[in-house]
């Protein structure tokens, strides 16, 4: 038996509403709240929440002498036209050498590293 269950995936940004916006165009779902803390209730489950960070530094990827912290993998039907969308609704591909794996990596507007992943 499992001591605790998953609450949310919480994520630092200097807007949570913007960030919030942003996956919810990505992954569908509710945004909820306002101010320094906004939930994003995915249609499956679950709370993708982010937290207002006016300092915030963007994880470096790649890069030997820093970690990303972490990161989300989502899963596509079509990487080329997942790849589309998400660069139209802001965010940037860190990786666009190798075409032919089955992911590719992005930073979300707030500079966050995320996976499209192919099903």
């Amino acid at each position: 038996m499992a001591l605790a269950k998953l609450g949310a995936v919480v994520l630092d940004c200097p807007d949570p509403r913007a960030l919030a916006a942003f996956y919810a165009e990505v992954l569908g779902g509710t945004v909820e709240g306002d101010g320094d803390w906004v939930d994003l209730r995915l249609p499956e489950g679950g709370t993708l929440a982010f937290q207002a960070a006016p300092g915030h530094v963007p994880p470096k990827w790649p890069a030997p002498d820093a970690s990303q912290q972490f990161h989300l993998d989502v899963t596509v039907e079509d990487l080329d036209a997942a790849e589309r969308e998400v660069l139209a609704l802001g965010a940037k591909a860190l990786d666009t050498e190798d075409r032919a794996r089955t992911f590719r990596v992005y930073a979300d507007p707030a500079g966050h590293p995320f996976c499209l992943c192919a099903c």
